[in-house]
């Protein structure tokens, strides 16, 4: 790390921002297995908030590794660097006063634990607590297959670990997308 660097102050607060959006800054950290539901579970929530005036953005394992981390593998150090760089945008866009939803895999609880002592206050831990069977059964992606097949080391839930969160904020097990989505509003009390 460099030594060279000088943190600027601006003028425009983290509470300005939160005025002109009309609500304070968050980050929704979506955690679970891949085919668990979380981009689309982010997705609805995305939508309902939306269009109730909340600024939002989704920060999308995906679509964050086609860009920002698309020089990331998936060995356990490049996943915790993955996640690390999300902490880091995802603070950014909570003091510009929007609400993100990152729906990441994130297997470690050390690489989450990270994350929240990162951002703070303003994360909330929403662990889609979908069965190995049914991710397998899902299988959007056909990832799984390939996994089980050999074709793809290092899967989570197959060939590597997935730690799940011990204390999350927010357990998502059994319920229909409209049904989560209205249970994580009532839980944050958007």
């Amino acid at each position: 790390m460099s030594t060279n660097l000088t943190k600027h102050s601006f003028t425009v607060s983290r509470e300005k921002r939160e005025q002109i959006c009309g609500h304070k800054g968050k980050v929704l950290w979506f955690t679970g297995l891949s085919g668990s539901g979380k981009s689309t579970l982010a997705n609805a929530l995305d939508e309902k908030l939306n269009s109730n005036n909340y600024n939002t953005y989704i920060l999308d394992g995906d679509n964050v590794r086609m860009g920002l981390n698309k020089d990331l593998g998936f060995s356990s150090e490049d996943r915790k660097e993955n996640i690390r760089r999300i902490s880091e945008v995802a603070k950014l866009f909570a003091d510009s006063g929007k609400v993100v939803m990152t729906a990441f895999i994130s297997p470690y609880s050390d690489d989450r634990n990270q994350a929240r002592k990162l951002i703070g206050d303003d994360f909330t831990e929403i662990f889609v607590n979908t069965s190995l069977e049914d991710c397998i059964e899902r299988d959007p992606k056909g990832l799984y297959k390939k996994a089980i097949n050999g074709e793809i080391k290092g899967f989570t839930g197959i060939d590597a670990p997935y730690e799940e969160p011990q204390n999350p904020e927010i357990e998502i097990k059994s319920m229909t997308i409209e049904e989560s989505v209205n249970f994580i509003i009532n839980k944050l009390k958007f």
